[in-house]
């Protein structure tokens, strides 16, 4: 046999009792009755519920499977008592109907809802004769709430649809309120009456069962079919969604029709019911929409919102809108509590719905002069140009300015070598980089230069505009994170003071240290942190150790480019290039983060009218130390240095290094191995 869909099935036959099985395996408040393998018994209760001694009304009510969660999704205290279940899409059969009946009814009687459908109605109809006739009390309600239709003609009237749902909750909630069974009935009765359904699907549902055949093409939808895929009101074409909630809303709340009593000013109820196939996010999608033509449209006060799966039709590619009429009472039995696995849960049940819009609270401003909150709104919210005044600023904020152009016009030069390094898998890396140094250089004019901190946050600000939500920039996320990262550490201990040199070294450890903790690398990795890393730890070192703030600039941004170009044997372990094999060229993400460094160390020096750092050391004798042990290195800027230290720092190799990097940067083992690993960078001179 060809059946119409994949399914996760055995046989098509037993689908209704493996559901059960599931179903009572997964909820522990939840039990079925015995001998249902045998005699076809399909009834979930309450679990605890005791054979003739249950003290209050019980609510029961079925129909076929293939609508989960209805019916069983619904048996908890507050709701259903028992759910009488048939096959897909066949309705339970009397005998266990009865068996339903007689498991969970006491002196206090039992309230049957049914759908209306024929079979429903008949079956629930002998059943309910048959319970009485033993001496049970037994009332019901027929729910026929489908407003596709025409109005009521002859026996079939309208179809019972997801409003159901809303009907046995609130005579659940009766019941469990300790209410007589005529009261417990006529809410029910009420609730049917103030209650409206309409659907709309693209597809009919894919029986379990052989190929049927979809009377919907690619480009039609129908109004109005029903949860078992019978014909509806019309098949037209496909609809924009508010359209279509239109649509529905006009013939659900018509005038003409009267299908419900709802006036403008009336209190309303809501429910979204997905049919199957339909993903939740179209059903919110549709929720939004819904609510505002309600309230903007027919002047209705929306108070409760319900949207997801109450009521299926197996994979059915639709969805349906049920709106009930509220009063209180009525609002009251549908936030009752309820143990029912399958009713939403913080729908509103506190009976308060809050604006569900508020504006974005503005970030605090920290600043201690009216001048530099204005500056910096200026920027922020574009209400103009503050004027570019270079002096106006501080010596800092002429050195921070000049260190931030240099940076972005290094990464813009760069931009082809970037590309080409980013291979197969980021081979626009260089564009992407060179679209938030265009940002930067753009929005400088605008930068608070007086307060690093802040200068900080507006960089951040301006890599994140650029970004634009455009997932394939997110690359320019991780510099996003290096400013504000660098903002907070800044601004944690100097909100009115000057940036140290110690204060920079901290913001950038703790800028790195927030890379790696959302992005997930570290060094080794193939990532820009190969060049950071190296930087920050060598920055540390030497204002530890007390040298210069700018030759320590200068010396860490050697340390940057050689992390970077070791780049070259690494295999990557994160980011698109990990899939790719590109042991030939170094990390474009490394050598970009070493780049702007070193741009923006140099345009410090520059500023600070030092010569550009050189640094250069080259051996004269290659392996022979000094007779009394003193190793002499030549500085181009500031002469010979001795040291005594047979070790020598490893980190550095080539390049900017000065006279007391020497001693505690520069690492290596033997002299003869320093000698070997420095080859022609430096200049050891060996002499009495």
């Amino acid at each position: 046999m060809v059946y119409a869909a994949k399914k996760f099935i055995n046989n098509p036959n037993d689908a209704a009792t493996d559901v059960i099985k599931g179903l009572v395996d997964t909820y522990p408040g939840l039990q079925f009755l015995l001998g249902f393998g045998i005699h076809k018994v399909k009834v979930v209760i309450q679990a605890g519920v005791s054979v003739g001694k249950y003290d209050k009304v019980a609510v029961i009510s079925g129909g076929g499977y293939g609508h989960e969660p209805a019916h069983a999704g619904y048996v908890g205290e507050g709701m259903l008592t028992a759910a009488i279940c048939g096959d897909v899409f066949a309705s339970p059969s009397v005998g266990s109907i009865v068996a339903g009946i007689r498991a969970v009814t006491g002196s206090q009687g039992c309230l049957l809802i049914v759908k209306n459908y024929t079979a429903d109605r008949l079956n629930f109809g002998l059943a309910a004769e048959e319970a009485k006739y033993e001496g049970y009390k037994v009332e019901t309600v027929i729910v026929g709430e489908d407003c596709a239709l025409p109005p009521p003609r002859g026996f079939a009237g309208r179809r019972g649809l997801a409003g159901t749902i809303l009907v046995h909750k609130v005579a659940g909630a009766a019941a469990a309120a300790g209410l007589s069974l005529e009261e417990v009935a006529a809410e029910a009765k009420c609730a049917s009456e103030m209650v409206g359904t309409m659907g709309v699907a693209f597809s009919l549902c894919k029986l379990l069962g052989p190929v049927t055949s979809d009377r919907l093409g690619q480009k039609k939808m129908e109004l109005g079919l029903g949860i078992h895929g019978e014909p509806g009101a019309a098949v037209v074409d496909v609809q924009p969604v508010d359209v279509v909630v239109s649509l529905l809303l006009q013939k659900i709340l018509s005038p003409e029709t009267n299908y419900v009593p709802i006036t403008r000013g009336d209190r309303v109820v809501l429910m979204v019911n997905g049919l199957g196939g339909t993903p939740l996010m179209e059903l919110m999608i549709v929720a939004g929409k819904t609510v505002s033509k309600l309230q903007l449209e027919f002047g209705l006060a929306v108070d409760r919102v319900y949207t997801g799966f109450f009521m299926t039709s197996l994979d059915m590619a639709g969805f349906s809108i049920s709106i009930m009429k509220a009063d209180q009472s009525t609002l009251d039995r549908l936030d009752a509590p309820t143990k029912a696995p399958s009713w939403p849960v913080g729908s509103g049940t506190d009976g308060n719905r809050p604006y569900p819009k508020i504006f974005v609270p503005c970030r605090p401003n920290t600043h201690s002069e009216k001048r530099q909150i204005q500056h910096w709104r200026y920027y922020r919210l574009g209400f103009g140009q503050q004027p570019d005044d270079e002096r106006e600023l501080s010596q800092q904020g002429r050195v921070l300015k000049a260190a931030i152009r240099a940076a972005a016009n290094a990464i813009i030069s760069l931009k082809y070598n970037l590309n080409e390094w980013g291979g197969v898998s980021d081979g626009r890396f260089g564009s992407k980089m060179c679209i938030g140094a265009k940002a930067i250089l753009k929005d400088m004019k605008y930068y608070p230069l007086y307060d690093a901190a802040e200068t900080m946050y507006a960089i951040g600000a301006s890599i994140s505009k650029a970004m634009g939500g455009q997932l394939e920039l997110c690359k320019l996320m991780k510099y996003n994170l290096l400013c504000k990262a660098a903002y907070a550490e800044l601004k944690k201990d100097n909100i009115d003071e000057e940036v140290t040199p110690r204060d920079w070294s901290e913001a950038l450890k703790a800028s790195i240290a927030s890379v790696r903790k959302y992005g997930g690398a570290t060094e080794g990795y193939r990532t820009m942190l190969d060049a950071l890393i190296p930087a920050s730890q060598v920055l540390e070192e030497n204002l530890s150790a007390g040298v210069d703030p700018v030759t320590a600039f200068s010396v860490s941004a050697v340390a940057a480019t050689k992390g970077a170009k070791s780049t070259i044997q690494m295999q990557a372990q994160a980011g698109r290039s990990s899939a790719e094999n590109l042991a030939t060229v170094p990390d474009p993400g490394a050598m970009a983060a070493a780049v702007w460094y070193r741009a923006a160390a140099r345009a410090v020096r520059k500023k600070q009218h030092l010569k550009p750092y050189e640094g250069s050391v080259v051996p004269k004798s290659p392996t022979v130390p000094s007779r009394d042990g003193v190793f002499y290195f030549d500085f181009p800027d500031i002469g010979r240095h001795t040291c005594r230290d047979p070790t020598f720092v490893k980190t550095l190799g080539a390049v900017e290094v000065t006279p007391p990097v020497a001693l505690h940067a520069l690492r290596l083992g033997s002299p003869t191995d320093s000698l070997a690993t420095l080859g022609p960078w430096c200049r050891f001179e060996n002499g009495a």
